[in-house]
């Protein structure tokens, strides 16, 4: 992992705060989940699952890079756990469809966890079958060692701040937030 990204340099600079790199689809709708919770310092859009050179938009949206639209959220675990980060992470995306985010559809949409530590891998594992049970049907989350992450254009960071009135936006984002609001009150900002 580079630390050439401004997450990153904030990650490097303080110890006290821990990085979760999640895949749900569309990285502009896990974004906007994660901008509004207490304890969330910084949410990178971004690309991982690969060691691809190609690790743009364009290439990643043909499917066939290897990487999947991701976030990394910096956070303060004091504030808010990995395993909240997790459960927000759970009820704003499905994690029982395979390679596939409502009508966005491809390997680079996939549900999955890339881990920073040992300890990270075993909550989400651990978390697994309670999530399961809640959906009632099996979860195809991966949870994988993050080996590799290169971060979103420019245009791709807080893209729902910047563009709240885009139709895909209005569509997919307002529903995910008010499941939040509903379920997760106590974590919002």
């Amino acid at each position: 992992m580079s630390i050439a990204h401004p997450i990153h340099v904030q990650y490097a600079t303080n110890p006290q705060l821990e990085l979760a790199t999640l895949g749900g689809g569309c990285f502009w709708c896990v974004e906007a989940a994660f901008v509004v919770l207490k304890g969330v310092v910084d949410v990178e859009s971004g690309y991982a699952g690969s060691d691809n050179p190609n690790a743009n938009y364009e290439a990643v949206c043909t499917g066939r890079t290897g990487l999947a639209e991701v976030v990394q959220v910096l956070f303060d675990p004091s504030v808010i756990d990995y395993e909240q980060i997790l459960a927000v992470f759970f009820a704003v995306h499905n994690p029982t469809t395979l390679n596939q985010q409502g009508a966005d559809k491809g390997t680079q949409y996939r549900s999955v966890i890339y881990t920073h530590s040992d300890a990270q891998d075993a909550i989400a594992r651990a978390m697994l079958p309670h999530i399961e049970a809640d959906w009632g049907k099996p979860v195809v989350t991966q949870i994988e060692t993050v080996h590799h992450y290169t971060r979103a254009e420019d245009y791709h960071q807080e893209y729902f701040a910047q563009h709240p009135f885009q139709g895909y936006c209005q569509a997919v984002i307002p529903p995910k937030l008010a499941k939040l609001r509903a379920h997760y009150a106590d974590l919002l900002k």
